[in-house]
């Protein structure tokens, strides 16, 4: 069954003139004149056969029938945009691009990523290390690695890793002058507070591992140093500045080289874990079952769940 030829020249100009309420603004973007606008809005106003702007003084507003045309008519846009997305990605080959924190990038990936390459040289791996929310319509980012509670909606996730909280300080400490052999031993020590933002909620803070413990009120925890970067605070506890929070996927690789240690067997869960996150659509890509099937495996050994 054949389509009725559309007046698309007509859609884009009514979006932009109902987007912006205002001709000479939608000429302005689409770079024509206002009377083009005016020409093509009117084109499209008769093939519907009703009138899709009205003027109130020098207003311009939607008709009632403009106002039902326009959120389907901005999803259809939305739709081919991610549409010739999907298939300019597919003409760039093997670029494949991850988004993930900064941490994540630094304290796991990066020691691990000559794996990927070796097994995968004919792939571009771009490295997004931020953890503002990705709108994946956009195009700009094809798979991402999320600290959050799994709720995904729409979207195919794996969780990689669980996480759990402890202190972590240098063996410097533990062999210094101030002894550090029962947590109380805390009040003489410089606590390391990693304060990283987090989107899907607050990480949990000394506050909330002494109450694991049933010592809330024996330690002062408004003292010590505060960093936004888990990276950074991280360095810090290697560097013998104080006792962290550390968070066990970041502080994994510097407890293994013995860089740190734990002081103390105590452990609190995070309440998140990082998950493997990307739209269903790009699941049979062959970069993107490559790098999935990948981290997947790389996980698999320290501790992983399953698909949502």
């Amino acid at each position: 069954m054949s389509r009725p030829l559309l007046p698309l020249s007509g859609f884009r100009a009514f979006e932009a003139a109902a987007r912006h309420l205002s001709f000479a603004r939608a000429a302005e973007e689409l770079r024509v004149t206002p009377a083009a606008i005016s020409h093509q809005v009117r084109t499209l106003e008769d093939y519907l056969g009703v009138p899709l702007f009205r003027r109130s003084g020098r207003r311009v507003l939607l008709t009632e029938a403009g106002q039902i045309l326009l959120p389907d008519l901005r999803r259809s846009f939305d739709l081919m945009e991610a549409a010739m997305g999907q298939v300019k990605r597919l003409a760039a080959g093997g670029v494949l691009t991850v988004s993930m924190s900064p941490s994540f990038a630094a304290k796991w990936l990066m020691p691990r990523i000559e794996h990927f390459r070796t097994r995968h040289p004919d792939i571009d791996l771009r490295i997004d290390a931020d953890v503002r929310l990705v709108d994946f319509s956009a195009n700009e980012v094809d798979i991402v690695i999320r600290y959050g509670p799994g709720s995904y909606p729409g979207l195919k996730s794996v969780l990689l890793f669980e996480e759990e909280l402890f202190p972590v300080c240098s063996p410097r400490l533990l062999s210094g002058a101030v002894p550090l052999r029962s947590i109380t031993d805390l009040r003489q020590h410089t606590l390391l507070h990693d304060e990283t933002i987090n989107f899907a909620g607050p990480i949990p803070s000394w506050r909330v591992w002494l109450q694991t413990v049933g010592l809330e009120q024996a330690i002062d925890l408004s003292r010590g140093l505060r960093f936004n970067s888990s990276v950074t605070a991280t360095q810090a506890a290697v560097d013998g500045h104080g006792v962290l929070l550390g968070r066990s996927l970041i502080v994994a690789d510097d407890l293994s080289a013995g860089r740190l240690v734990r002081p103390f067997a105590e452990s609190c869960p995070a309440g998140f874990g990082y998950y493997l996150v990307y739209p269903p659509q790009v699941a049979s890509r062959a970069n993107v079952h490559a790098f999935v099937d990948w981290i997947i495996e790389e996980a698999a050994g320290e501790g992983t769940g399953g698909e949502g």
